[in-house]
């Protein structure tokens, strides 16, 4: 918890419990995007009881201090957007989400990027910030 504690002072936020939790779960978890309502779940079923508000309001506090990046992806419908957080550890990276699972795939490809510069450029624009997702699903083998 020293490390915790830590990030949380350096994001200039106070030390509390529920802060601690989530971003211990943050770190430790292996699903690396979640949502308010997963985390609030994960801590639940840990014997936490960190209440849903509080766990919106740690993240938002989280997201202004720049210790998680908040993404919003559209489900497989296209009609509603919901809201998934990650620790952010610095640099770049684009993602994926499986239409059938839902499930966020994080990828990077240099070519990619390159590619969107060039774009922006022909345009007489340069990128400053770009988020990039596909939607996919598994190709079905025959």
């Amino acid at each position: 918890m020293p490390e915790e504690r830590s990030e949380l002072r350096k994001a200039g936020l106070k030390v509390t419990h529920p802060r601690l939790q989530i971003l211990k779960l943050l770190e430790e978890t292996p699903q690396k995007h979640m949502t308010a309502d997963e985390i609030y779940r994960s801590l639940m079923s840990g014997g936490e009881e960190i209440g849903l508000a509080t766990v919106y309001r740690v993240l938002n506090q989280f997201e202004s201090a720049g210790l998680v990046r908040k993404h919003l992806f559209t489900d497989a419908g296209g009609t509603s957007t919901q809201a998934c957080y990650e620790l952010d550890e610095g640099g770049h990276h684009d993602h994926m989400v499986c239409e059938d699972t839902g499930k966020v795939i994080e990828f990077y490809d240099e070519q990619i990027e390159k590619r969107q510069e060039e774009i922006a450029r022909e345009h007489g624009y340069e990128i400053v910030n770009h988020s990039l997702v596909m939607y996919v699903r598994p190709i079905k083998k025959a």
